[in-house]
């Protein structure tokens, strides 16, 4: 007789369905995965047990690191300023290239140290100075739960929330998820269906529409990030009609990354991504009409720095992760001439500068 896995201490999960067949299915994310009793998801921390999903990663994290929030990476959101960063483990795609693999396509629970319940990461957060709390390094989609609850728990005591995430998330939990997010940087991963299929065994029409909920439907501050891979999908003419879908569909104040992959993972056979290709895809999303575009992972200040869309000066210049000028006033408008600038500013930047601190929560 098959042994049925167990989950100690197991969260109770949210959007799944009883089928006929006797197995269940959750719906967070695109997938669907149907389980019998005892198995898990693709993403291997939501699992079934008994007749209902649970999460068994809850409370649970990799581990916790005061990060520059232009690390995210964002741009327009409170520059300069700390943000209290983690993640679980497992991730509901399955990219070849991913470029955090140790942590989302980790399948050892133990390597979960740092245990914290969400009132703990926010009262963290604040005795650190932090100004938000990001849910990254892995997908926190799947862990949707307890990214939720710390959510709701960073504004009760005044701070903001970041989900850094791909964005492969079901209709009814990409409401509850995102709900009480103030910012995110979606990864949208290439602009073509082959490419999701082929290295991340997924779909790009759920993220597609992901983004244009987030932006037209919630007041969710969202940031676009493109990891360029030599030969996948840094053609010219790829990149030209993702720039012209984020004009039209998004509008033109949507930010937009450009970053440098590196070889890991499973495609080591990759050269690192040339500098030249990310000004190149700069240059064609500018054309395109985007206002705000930048290039991530490599040394390029001009790459780095926001630009106003009117007068063409320098709002906020950035040298990597320091920031070296900030010409804003009040409300986010150009200092030179008045224009508004998209995003959420305040008054004066943040000093965090490039700073990395890690952090331990709990045992």
């Amino acid at each position: 007789m098959a042994v049925v896995e167990t989950f100690a201490d197991a969260f109770p999960g949210r959007h799944y369905t009883a089928l006929p067949d006797g197995r269940v299915r959750c719906d967070v994310c695109p997938r669907h995965c149907k389980l019998q009793d005892g198995q898990r998801g693709l993403c291997f921390v939501r699992a079934r047990q008994d007749d209902a999903i649970v999460l068994t990663t809850y409370g649970r994290s990799s581990g916790f690191c005061v990060d520059p929030i232009e690390k995210k990476p964002l741009s327009h959101f409170l520059p300069g300023t700390p943000v209290l960063s983690f993640g679980t483990a497992g991730c509901n795609l399955t990219c070849s290239f991913c470029q955090n693999w140790d942590i989302s396509k980790s399948r050892q629970l133990d390597r979960l140290l740092d245990q914290a319940p969400p009132e703990r990461i926010a009262q963290a957060a604040a005795e650190l100075g932090c100004r938000s709390v990001a849910f990254t390094y892995n997908d926190p989609v799947i862990f949707l739960e307890y990214a939720v609850d710390a959510a709701h728990a960073c504004r009760e005591v005044g701070l903001k929330s970041v989900a850094v995430t791909a964005g492969y998330i079901g209709p009814d939990a990409r409401k509850d998820f995102f709900a009480p997010i103030d910012a995110t940087n979606v990864d949208l991963k290439g602009f073509t269906e082959r490419f999701y299929r082929k290295l991340c065994s997924a779909e790009l029409q759920p993220v597609l529409e992901t983004l244009e909920y987030l932006v037209h439907e919630t007041d969710t501050w969202v940031e676009i990030t493109t990891l360029l891979i030599p030969g996948e999908n840094d053609g010219d003419e790829e990149l030209r009609e993702l720039s012209r879908w984020v004009v039209r569909q998004l509008g033109p104040d949507v930010p937009l990354h450009f970053s440098a992959f590196h070889p890991d993972y499973k495609m080591r056979d990759k050269e690192r991504t040339p500098a030249a290709t990310l000004q190149r895809a700069r240059g064609i999303a500018r054309d395109a009409g985007i206002h705000h575009v930048y290039t991530g992972n490599v040394h390029d200040e001009v790459g780095q720095s926001t630009f106003c869309p009117s007068c063409g000066e320098v709002v906020v210049g950035r040298d990597w992760y320091r920031l070296t000028k900030w010409n804003l006033g009040e409300q986010g408008s150009c200092g030179s001439c008045g224009t508004a600038i998209a995003g959420v500013f305040e008054s004066r930047p943040g000093d965090w500068g490039p700073r990395r601190l890690p952090v331990r929560l709990g045992g």
